[in-house]
């Protein structure tokens, strides 16, 4: 991971079960340890990993979460209020029924602890109010920091262009 402009960076998680391996709209290993062709712009051919998506189903212990509005919702304030009583400045938070991204100001470069106790609660006020069952989101989320100004602005505006797909909270 490189050093951080002003100590900034981009985090994007998804819920429980919905970007596995062997996805037909494209995937990456953990650490780039094997090279898959395609992305989610230009996915693979839908056959090409399908033994790996099957196994990857089966290894889940419950079924994929997608949020409701209401939860995304809920998750996405929820996140916001950790993240704002841990003293991390956030430009920005959006959330759908299945993935989220935002932009904040980690000062000891931790982004992904952070997250993920904001995650946490998240997750315990969804399991509780909703009666979701436990996980909730999927494990880790990736922080990308961020290189410079220009950089900022257009993550700053790539999420709030997520808005139509969810909630912007920031």
């Amino acid at each position: 991971m490189g050093r951080p402009w002003n100590d900034w960076f981009h985090c994007n998680g998804n819920t429980y079960g919905t970007w596995l391996r062997g996805s037909e709209l494209g995937y990456r290993e953990r650490h780039h340890r094997r090279h898959v062709e395609g992305d989610y712009k230009s996915p693979p051919h839908p056959e090409k990993d399908h033994p790996l998506r099957q196994r990857s189903k089966r290894s889940m212990r419950k079924p994929a979460v997608y949020l409701t509005d209401e939860q995304t919702h809920m998750g996405g304030v929820a996140m916001v209020h950790r993240l704002l009583k841990l003293e991390i400045e956030l430009l920005a938070l959006t959330a759908n029924a299945y993935h989220f991204h935002l932009l904040g100001r980690f000062p000891d470069h931790r982004p992904r602890y952070y997250v993920g106790l904001a995650k946490q609660y998240a997750s315990f006020l969804l399991t509780h109010a909703d009666s979701l069952m436990a996980p909730v989101w999927a494990k880790r989320c990736r922080c990308l920091p961020i290189a410079d100004r220009k950089h900022q602005t257009n993550v700053y505006q790539y999420i709030l262009d997520h808005d139509d797909k969810g909630a912007c909270y920031v």
